[in-house]
This record gives C-alpha cells, sequence and structure tokens, in this order.
C-alpha cells in the first residue's frame, strides 16, 4: 500500500509559496491589483470592518483604482453598481475617474449615478479632496446637470430627499438652466428663492397645501416627505397603501406602530406587495435585507405578512442554480464573521453580520439543490442539521446560530478527504482570513494542500471562495479549477454555475468584468 504521508508531503512541496500574510497574520496570496479592486468594490462599504477601519480601506482602494488602467476602474464601477448593487464604492470610482479621466466619467456616468443618491455621494466624495481635486469642475458639473436635466418635474421633486449634498446644494453648484416656467419654479422652491406659486409643479403645489391643511387627500410624494409630519393612523395608513416595496420592508413596525395594520385588508395588501416577484427584481434587494425586516418584526406584525417576507426570500433567491453533482457549501462561523456586513458605521451599523449572510447563502444553495450537504466551520467542522425542505428564511437562522471560533479554512476539505468523499462542487463563505491552519515555511496554505488532496480523488471538482469581506488576499490563488469572487447578492451564484460548469477558466470573475462594453 503506497504511504499517504509520503505523497501528501510530496504535493505540499509542489505547491506554490505563499507571497504574503492575510490581516489576522495567516499565510496567504496576494491578489493581482485588478482583482484586489474588484473585491473591494464588491464587498467594500466604506465603513469599519473586524480587521480594518474605514480609513484604511478607502486608502486601498484609492491606491488600487490610481494603478487599475481607466477602463478596468471604469467596468468596475458599472459591475458594483449592476450586479453588486454597490452604492458608495462605484460613487468613489466615479471620482476617481474624474480625477483621472473625464472622458471616461463620461461614459460611465449616467450608467453608475443613476439615482440622487448616486449622484450626491458623487459630488460629496469629489469635494472631499480625497482622489486629489476639492471642486467639480466644469465636466462632472456637465454631467449632473445633464442628469438633473433628464428629469421629469415630479422625479426632480422626489429626489430633494436627502442631504450631504442636498438637491438645492446642487443646484447652486451646477446652475441648471430652466426650460419651462414649472422647472423655474421648481429650482427657486427647492433652494427657498421667491417663486410663482400657480407655476409650480401639480404635486408639489398639493404637497404644499396638505402641510397647510392636513384634512386634503395624502398627495403622492416620497415617504420622507410625510415623516417629519404629525399624521394620524389614517394618514399612515393612506401612506402604507402606496408605499414602495422598499418603503414598506423598511418600515413594517412603523405602520404596526402607528396602527395602519388595524385597518381591515391592510395586511394582505401589504403581504401581496412584499411577496410580488417583479417588484422584488425592480428594487434590487440583497437577500440579507430581507433577513434584516424578518428578524426585526415586531410582536404587533401580523402572521401573513412575516410569511410574505418568507416568500420573498424565496423568490430573492431562486436564481440560485441546481448544481449537477455532489456539492458541499461551507459557511465560515468563525468569531471575525460576527462583524457587520457593511461594517461599523456610527449611528447606522446593520444588525446583519457575515455570518448571517454566509449562512443565508449556504442555506439558499442547500434549498435548490436537496443532495448538497452544508459543513459550517471555524476552527473545525460543526456539526449542523438542515432539512432542505424548511425556508430559506429558516435553515439561515439555525446556521447563524452555531458556535463559534477560530478561522480554518481548510478545515471542511480536511474532513471531506478524512472520509474519503466525492464531489463536483465546494462552495466556502467565508472572509478569508485563516490562520489557525498556517502551514510552516510559507509553502503554500493548508486550503491549497487540503483541495489537491481532495482533486486527486475528484479531478473534476472545482472549489469555489466566496469572500464576503474587502481584503486582498487569498487562501488559493485563481486557476482552472478554484475561483475567488466577491459579492453578497444572489448574483454570485450565476458565477458559480458558470465556472462549475466549465463555461469559464482562470481570472473567471475578473473575466467577467472585463467583458463589460463602455
Amino acid at each position: 500500500m503506497a504511504n499517504a504521508s509520503l505523497f501528501r508531503s510530496l504535493a505540499g512541496a509542489l505547491l506554490p509559496k505563499t507571497d504574503t500574510v492575510n490581516a489576522a497574520g495567516g499565510r496567504a496570496y496576494a491578489l493581482d491589483p485588478r482583482h484586489a479592486l474588484a473585491q473591494y468594490a464588491s464587498t467594500g462599504c466604506m465603513n469599519g470592518t473586524f480587521y480594518a477601519d474605514a480609513e484604511a480601506q478607502l486608502a486601498t482602494v484609492l491606491e488600487l483604482a490610481l494603478v487599475a488602467p481607466t477602463e478596468f476602474v471604469a467596468r468596475v464601477a458599472i459591475h458594483a453598481r449592476h450586479v453588486g448593487y454597490m452604492k458608495d464604492m462605484p460613487a468613489l470610482l466615479c471620482a476617481v475617474l474624474a480625477a483621472r479621466d473625464v472622458r471616461m466619467l463620461g461614459e460611465i456616468f449616467a450608467r453608475v449615478c443613476d439615482s440622487a443618491k448616486m449622484v450626491r455621494t458623487f459630488v460629496q466624495i469629489l469635494r472631499s479632496g480625497v482622489v486629489g481635486r476639492k471642486s467639480l469642475g466644469s465636466a462632472p458639473k456637465r454631467l449632473v446637470r445633464a442628469w438633473m436635466q433628464s428629469l421629469s418635474d415630479e422625479q426632480l421633486f422626489a429626489a430633494s430627499v436627502g442631504n450631504d449634498p442636498s438637491l438645492a446644494d446642487l443646484i447652486k453648484m451646477i446652475h441648471p438652466k430652466p426650460t419651462t416656467p414649472a422647472r423655474k419654479a421648481l429650482y427657486a422652491w427647492l433652494i427657498g428663492k421667491p417663486y410663482e406659486a400657480g407655476d409650480l409643479p401639480g404635486i408639489v403645489r398639493e404637497f404644499e397645501a396638505y402641510k397647510a391643511d392636513r384634512s386634503l387627500p395624502i398627495p403622492d410624494v416620497p415617504f420622507q416627505m410625510l415623516t417629519s409630519l404629525e399624521l394620524g393612523a389614517r394618514a399612515w395608513t393612506s401612506i402604507a397603501r402606496t408605499a414602495s416595496w422598499q418603503t414598506t420592508r423598511m418600515n413594517l413596525n412603523t405602520f404596526a406602530r402607528h396602527g395602519v395594520f388595524d385597518e381591515p385588508g391592510m395586511a394582505g395588501i401589504i403581504a401581496a406587495r412584499l411577496r410580488d416577484r417583479d417588484l422584488i427584481a425592480k428594487a434590487r434587494v440583497f437577500p440579507y435585507q430581507l433577513m434584516v425586516a424578518f428578524t426585526m418584526c415586531g410582536p404587533d406584525i401580523p402572521a401573513e405578512v412575516r410569511e410574505a417576507l418568507q416568500d420573498a426570500m424565496e423568490a430573492a433567491t431562486e436564481n440560485v442554480p441546481s448544481y449537477a453533482g455532489r456539492v458541499f457549501v461551507c459557511p465560515d462561523v468563525s468569531g471575525s464573521m460576527r462583524s457587520p456586513i457593511t461594517g461599523h458605521r456610527r449611528g447606522s451599523t446593520t444588525s446583519v453580520s457575515c455570518l448571517q449572510v454566509a449562512a443565508l447563502m449556504a442555506a439558499a444553495v442547500v434549498r435548490r439543490n436537496h443532495g448538497a450537504e452544508v459543513m459550517p466551520f471555524s476552527d473545525h467542522v460543526v456539526e449542523a442539521r438542515l432539512n432542505p425542505r424548511d425556508s430559506v428564511m429558516t435553515n439561515a437562522q439555525t446556521l447563524a446560530a452555531l458556535p463559534s471560533g477560530g478561522t480554518n479554512c481548510s478545515a471542511p476539505l480536511a474532513e471531506l478527504n478524512r472520509r474519503k468523499a466525492s464531489g463536483v462542487l465546494v462552495i466556502l463563505v467565508s472572509d478569508n482570513e485563516s490562520w489557525i491552519d498556517a502551514r510552516p515555511g510559507g509553502r503554500g496554505t493548508e486550503l491549497l494542500a487540503q483541495w489537491e488532496l481532495f482533486r486527486r480523488r475528484n479531478p473534476q471538482a472545482k472549489l469555489v471562495c466566496v469572500d464576503l469581506a474587502p481584503n486582498a488576499t487569498v487562501q488559493a490563488p485563481d486557476r482552472a479549477d478554484i475561483l475567488n469572487v466577491g459579492g453578497f447578492g444572489d448574483q454570485v451564484f450565476s458565477t458559480i454555475a458558470t465556472f462549475a460548469e466549465g463555461g469559464s477558466g482562470p481570472g473567471h470573475w475578473v473575466g467577467e468584468i472585463d467583458r463589460i462594453a463602455l
């Protein structure tokens, strides 16, 4: 019989040497600058994480963006916005382009800064001076002006919600030229200048009239414009009847507190809205945001509304594919994964952790792949029994409640090798900060060594490492059988599917970004 220890030693000697250490001090492989920029853009929210503060993240992103080709920076901004559904990072990359290549900025501005919030964030970052300039300049002003002029009067009025800078600040900066009496009056109303009341757009006149007389019908204005007013149950019920999907998701407890669900039929109306697949897709919701809504539901939320949130979760994750062959999905439940998924931010830190998102992604795989085995891990594999027939929400909560420990990314593969298991796909969902399993001498990582042993039995197998945190290291470098991908939306799974089916090779994720048309 062959000496297994000897062959394992030989395999380890052939591993590529590690070239860096991760934030936890473990040996690792450095991502190339383009992949690192994509990773930060898809996971970074410029807030403090378990291993790095916001300032360090910002400095890293700026450094990576300055060495990357401007075309790639532009493509990353588009990908982060439309595939990753990110907010701050795409705006930051646009600001970098404003300082480096305004022509390229003009190519992508409308595709990335596609909402008032995105435009405000872009202006705020640019004027802060972090990208090397503090003024907007003529080209960015022209782009912001074009965005503003593309809006209807009603859309411009709705865009006035928000500050730092406010829409009024933007108007004063870019000096848009009104082309109609209504737009002239609206600009004046927004910046506090005298205006002709009769020229105001109808929705603005309705809003002003309602502020003066609360007996009038509630105007169809953004939710935030009404919340500062003293409203009764009738008014809140009217707001809830016409609220957007996202407004509904975020304000269920507010509606309950103001008696909305006491109105006959309102629970059914809200439940139907929450489970509407078209509205879910249009809202570009992260599955973890549904977990927030579900876990934060107070006791006064009707059962049918709670159930609708679970239905919405099923809809939000229904494009998670079914993979051919035996699948193992391994969520990291270690201590560092308890960090908020969007980082620590004073006054508005999310209640959802990286661990909960990893659990949610694992539960979605199990739900769509009934033969899949879930193998949670920290310093060792943690036993977990899931029923694939249970909802994604239920299984995610079960996984998120598991005990934690240190980070040992090789633990699931070591266990599979101990069992001599067979399979075609292993998915690790982690922050990649493995340190317990450090190998001496810098010759490879234990994760890569264990993967080599697994592939010896399963030569067609693929390893996918889904990284939920902004960092620039991995435990196994990209190659034909290994994919590193960043992000926490369900779109990650379509990338995994293409890779698992053999439709891509090394650098697939970055290759996807490279194929974005400018």
